[in-house]
């Protein structure tokens, strides 16, 4: 029985699992806890401590019994951790234990959309990003969701059963939002408008699908708005319209991937280090 645990700071918020990993990831995986917390403003650090402790409770061990603690995005400065894992990698190893038939990750998060190629291993082989400054990013939504007075697990429903969408026309988000602000002084239905975002949203990682030549197959949405199902739905809407034959998916634990595959990457590397006699000392 090795435990491990993976620890996934983005900017939104912080994901925690725990798992048994039997042969460094080679054997079985079972889930033992997993922990989401949004951050608000709070310290990300205390709060990844704080979530940790309540993973570990919610398995049932110690953090003396966890072999390996990974973390992964902007976890590495961490105090109490074994080693870093970078993010691309993460959210590639976790996107293939969810979903093992992706050919692909679209990891969309608070501040960008990352398409990423991967092996049947989870071996990441290309990718492409999103501009920071794109209005392709979760932020990007929530700020528009807070405009609209709605919250955010409303906004994928309300985007499904849009009539006449409207695209946003700007890939800066400060001008994506002067474009909503005017939607709505035309009286442009809320539907309309959050399905005609998620349309404008789904085009550019379509287009980052296509320039790291993802043409056919399966691919999982991870990241924060991997449970937009207004998103999904918009997403495989522009792959039939882009001519993309490639079919977008999501995992009730995709927002947990980065944290999962922290927690795989972990139990292998210990597996090597533990081969050669050179496992880390305890913090």
């Amino acid at each position: 029985m090795t435990i491990t645990a993976g620890i996934d700071v983005g900017t939104g918020a912080v994901k925690t699992v725990v798992f048994d990993v039997q042969d460094g990831g080679a054997g079985e995986i079972k889930w033992l806890s997993r922990q989401t917390e949004k951050i608000r403003q709070r310290d990300p650090h205390r709060l990844a401590r704080e979530a940790f402790d309540n993973a570990l409770e919610e398995a049932g061990v110690t953090q003396e019994d966890v072999a390996y603690i990974a973390t992964t995005g902007e976890a590495e400065s961490l105090d109490f951790t074994t080693g870093h894992f970078y993010s691309m990698t993460t959210h590639a190893r976790g996107g293939i234990y969810l979903e093992p038939r992706a050919g692909a990750i679209l990891d969309v998060g608070a501040l960008h959309g990352r398409a990423i190629i991967i092996d049947e291993r989870g071996k990441v082989l290309n990718y492409r990003m999103t501009s920071q400054c794109a209005s392709g990013s979760g932020q990007f939504l929530e700020n528009i969701a807070r405009y609209l007075g709605i919250t955010q697990e409303e906004i994928g429903g309300l985007s499904k059963v849009a009539d006449a969408p409207e695209k946003v026309s700007s890939i800066c988000a400060v001008l994506s939002e002067t474009d909503v602000i005017n939607m709505v002084s035309r009286q442009v239905s809320t539907p309309n408008i959050l399905k005609g975002i998620h349309l404008s949203m789904a085009g550019r990682l379509v287009k980052l699908l296509r320039a790291i030549k993802m043409k056919e197959g399966t691919v999982l949405m991870t990241g924060g708005l991997a449970l937009d199902t207004g998103l999904l739905a918009a997403l495989n809407e522009e792959m039939i319209g882009q001519k993309v034959s490639v079919e977008a998916l999501s995992h009730k634990d995709s927002i947990y991937a980065g944290a999962i595959g922290a927690a795989i990457w972990g139990a292998f590397r210990h597996e090597k280090l533990a081969k050669i006699g050179a496992l880390p000392l305890a913090s």
